[in-house]
């Protein structure tokens, strides 16, 4: 099953750990290192806000926010807002490449095979291809991309769907056990809020991930429903 969009323009991966990703440009979309940005490169090269794309009409801007490493349009880097063209290609810092394709040039999503390698569907209304971090629920794909904090989680829940993890749980296995004795149950709270919303998104008839008063969360994961 394929999917085009042909109304909308496309960011797309070059390299990196978010290569061969894919965002419909739709509104706006911000580029950083903190996980409220629709795309979290976990770098120290990447500022915390870096990068903003707009798409005002038939056009996208491009504006730098004031990072301290660069934004680059084909290899220069930008000071000024710029309109992007079909094939241009953005370097955040040294740290990832984009490409953008105009709407005319949007490419196909393609659930059957991910870069050559196929993908396994299964049964479950949720799906995850974990080498290139894709997710789908109800045969829609999550999208934006999951930052990778997000990942985790769900990756950890999807594993144990059906079992209670506590907090304690979650927070060593998704922040690891140097950084999780600073990580407090907020912080935990505000991330599993944030991929509640992705998910809830692409999906809002089903609550994949449920809170169990005193104990934690549970992942329901239910059979794929015949159409």
């Amino acid at each position: 099953m394929s999917f085009y969009n042909e109304a909308l323009p496309v960011l797309v991966g070059q390299g990196g750990d978010y290569n061969a990703h894919r965002w419909v440009l739709d509104d706006s979309l911000i580029i950083g290192r903190t996980d409220d940005c629709e795309i979290a490169i976990t770098n120290r090269q990447i500022s915390r806000y870096h990068a903003q794309f707009t798409r005002l009409g038939e056009e996208v801007i491009l504006v730098d926010l004031d990072s301290k490493n660069g934004t680059f349009l084909n290899g220069q880097r930008i000071q000024e807002p710029v309109r992007l063209e079909d094939g241009d290609v953005i370097q955040i810092a040294l740290a990832q490449k984009f490409i953008f394709l105009s709407k005319d040039a949007t490419i196909p999503l393609d659930y059957s095979e991910f870069d050559g390698k196929p993908i396994s569907l299964g049964s479950r209304r949720m799906r995850i291809d974990a080498d290139a971090r894709r997710v789908w629920v109800n045969n829609n794909e999550v999208t934006p991309p999951l930052s990778a904090l997000q990942f985790s989680l769900l990756t950890f829940l999807c594993e144990h769907a059906g079992q209670v993890l506590s907090r304690d749980v979650l927070i060593n296995q998704v922040w690891g056990e140097t950084e999780a004795p600073g990580v407090t149950d907020q912080a935990l709270d505000a991330l599993m809020g944030r991929l509640r919303a992705h998910l809830s998104k692409a999906d809002p008839d089903h609550e994949y991930v449920a809170t169990i008063r005193g104990q934690g969360f549970r992942l329901d994961n239910p059979p794929q429903r015949n159409k």
